[in-house]
């Protein structure tokens, strides 16, 4: 099991920035992608960004506004936003995926993810 738990969300003025932070715990090893999801009223659940080994991927609506970033040593990863535009208004989600466990002296990976209970950023105009 893997517990997921954000935090950075608020309110603020377009234009403006806010760091989301999200901290992994349980009894892994490490995670293989973290990465932040949004979802608005009304809206399909969309991927923000992610952060996998070697290399991160982003939405074309948040490039060059949003950078993830990974602390694997505090299993934590975090999303700046700045020039925030009210279009980002929404629930951001954490999710792991690709969980990698010891255990009897054999690594494996299970690909189950895991989501966190999301922080509400909201930007007025």
């Amino acid at each position: 099991q893997v517990q997921l738990v954000e935090s950075g969300g608020g309110l603020v003025q377009a234009g403006g920035s806010l760091r989301l932070s999200c901290t992994a715990s349980g009894s892994f090893l490490s995670i293989d992608t973290m990465s932040w999801y949004r979802q608005a009223p009304g809206k399909q659940r969309e991927l923000v960004a992610a952060a996998v080994s070697g290399g991160t991927k982003y939405a074309d609506s948040v490039k060059g506004r949003f950078t993830i970033s990974r602390d694997n040593a505090k299993n934590t990863v975090y999303l700046q936003m700045d020039s925030l535009e009210p279009e980002d208004t929404a629930v951001y989600l954490c999710n792991a995926a690709g969980i990698r466990y010891y255990r009897g002296g054999y690594y494996y990976t299970v690909p189950s993810d895991y989501w966190g209970q999301g922080t509400q950023v909201t930007v007025s105009s």
